[in-house]
């Protein structure tokens, strides 16, 4: 498939891909006689992944990272800081989402306040 149908499947900008490519996160498997990115219909997976692995907070180095060990294998133990360090992050914003939450339910159950509690919990 053609660079506009895969950002049509996976739901992004054809800048995205080719931001992506630029990145090495996705890779065209060819390029027509008339010089067209083509792609495999796994690339729409691994574009869908990428994205929904940003909006959970993933940086694009550490996604790099997640790819390469679903490659093949790789020397897990290198990566025992890495791995400590977004388990931390993770439970970080656990905590502050639940947090806003309790909050939110408060504003729900009690109504407004002078000081809202969502800016109160996330400071």
């Amino acid at each position: 498939m053609r660079i506009s149908e895969l950002a049509r499947s996976a739901g992004v900008g054809i800048s995205t891909v080719r931001f992506y490519e630029r990145r090495g996160l996705v890779v065209p498997s060819a390029r027509t006689s008339g010089g067209y990115r083509e792609y495999e219909p796994e690339a729409v997976k691994r574009l869908k992944f990428i994205r929904r692995a940003q909006l959970l907070g993933f940086t694009l180095t550490e996604i790099d990272q997640i790819l390469a060990l679903s490659a093949g294998p790789i020397d897990v133990a290198g990566l025992d800081g890495v791995i400590e360090e977004k388990v931390g992050e993770i439970e970080e914003r656990m905590r502050d989402l639940d947090r806003v939450r309790l909050a939110l339910l408060d504003v729900a159950a009690n109504g407004p306040r002078e000081t809202c509690p969502v800016v109160a919990a996330l400071s």
